[in-house]
């Protein structure tokens, strides 16, 4: 299986190839987009076949200690140690860079990835008021499709009377609330935001630790809600319901919007195709702990939080089944992965979450960088 990083997506992740030919999509349900026929912000990518290990980051040349760093990690994978529990990455337009949020501290932090030398400290862009009782907190990121030139980032946060979308400036500034009054529980908190075009922001819903409430349209409680030209003020309609704990949503910014999340019986990936109609692509009755996602044209990248691994879900580009059990990458090596995005380099970049739950070592939690399979390379643990 061989793997390639592609043409900038949205707002600078990349696309990544995950194909074979597979068959037909499970169980279907139904939803609906009020604008099945909009046009994608990006064109389609030109797929080349990458020579084994070319996606493989160069390693540093140094690990030595410095004294802005508490800690420097000697994985040349490691794009930076010591963080607090995290809450989700996003990559920037440059592929070298990503911002990664504390869950807990609400700081939004950009840090960046070197091939050679010890990376930079990271550097504080926002700080959020949070509340970070339960699974709480600030537990997602989506940059503007404009980020470029308008440099806003949007977040998914818990505040002390209800979960929101927020937007905040890497030039200061207030918060804007752009979507309130998400229900808030003592856990099903957290959120998951990502835009599918331009102007449509795709916001996951926890159910708030409240499943009847994720069955109840009157809610917005575990769902997948779309926000048309989201600003503050913003409304927002039911794409899907039923939605147990939420882990992630992304766009290929073409034909499929990609979710997880964890029900009492089973952890799920669904897809919602262009007519709005919502299929389980995969289901785990072993609760691996889906989180975040990362998605290309022909697949799907899942960070598992309890398996300790990252998944790669392969799609036919045609019609988007996945229909093989999906192959495990660094399995162990990392601990409990939370945020996924796509590099620069076609790598995964994905945020640990080791410090509330796992068994955190000297250098957690983590942003890293995890390579897709070369050619040649099987699957499995890494």
């Amino acid at each position: 299986m061989s793997w390639v990083a592609a043409g900038r997506f949205g707002v600078g992740a990349r696309r990544i190839v995950v194909g074979a030919m597979l068959g037909v999509m499970l169980l279907s349900g139904c939803a609906r987009f009020d604008d099945r026929a909009s046009t994608p912000f990006t064109t389609e990518p030109n797929w080349v076949d990458a020579p084994q290990g070319s996606t493989k980051p160069n390693p540093p040349s140094s690990t030595a200690k410095r004294p802005d760093l508490p800690c420097v990690d000697p994985d040349p994978a490691v794009v930076i140690s010591c963080l607090d529990t995290t809450g989700g990455v996003v990559t920037l337009p440059d592929g070298t860079s990503g911002l990664v949020a504390e869950r807990l501290t609400g700081r939004i932090l950009k840090v960046v990835a070197t091939d050679e030398g010890v990376p930079p400290a990271p550097v504080e862009v926002a700080h959020l008021d949070v509340d970070a009782t339960g699974d709480g907190g600030l537990t997602a990121l989506a940059l503007s499709p404009s980020f470029a030139e308008d440099g806003l980032i949007y977040a998914y946060i818990t505040t002390g009377s209800d979960n929101r979308v927020v937007r905040v400036s890497t030039d200061g500034g207030t918060p804007k609330p752009i979507l309130t009054g998400i229900p808030k529980g003592a856990n099903g908190n957290r959120g998951a935001i990502d835009f599918h075009t331009a102007d449509k922001m795709l916001v996951l819903t926890g159910d708030a630790g409240n499943p009847s409430s994720a069955v109840d349209n009157g809610s917005w409680a575990g769902k997948l809600l779309s926000v048309n030209s989201p600003a503050p003020g913003a409304t927002a309609q039911v794409m899907l319901a039923g939605i147990g704990v939420a882990g992630g949503v992304c766009s290929d910014h073409q034909d499929s919007i990609w979710i997880t999340d964890r029900t009492a019986t089973e952890d799920r990936l669904q897809r919602v195709g262009p007519d709005g109609t919502a299929t389980k692509a995969w289901s785990w009755p072993d609760h691996p702990g889906v989180a975040g996602c990362a998605a290309a044209t022909d697949g799907v990248a899942i960070a598992l939080t309890n398996q300790k691994a990252l998944a790669i879900a392969k799609a036919d580009k045609t019609t988007h089944a996945v229909t093989a059990s999906p192959t495990l990458l660094a399995q162990d090596k990392y601990g409990r992965l939370d945020g996924a995005a796509i590099g620069g380099d076609g790598s995964i970049w994905s945020s640990t979450v080791n410090k509330t739950d796992g068994q955190p070592n000297q250098y957690d939690d983590r942003v890293v960088r995890i390579p897709p399979p070369s050619a040649g390379q099987g699957a499995g643990p890494d």
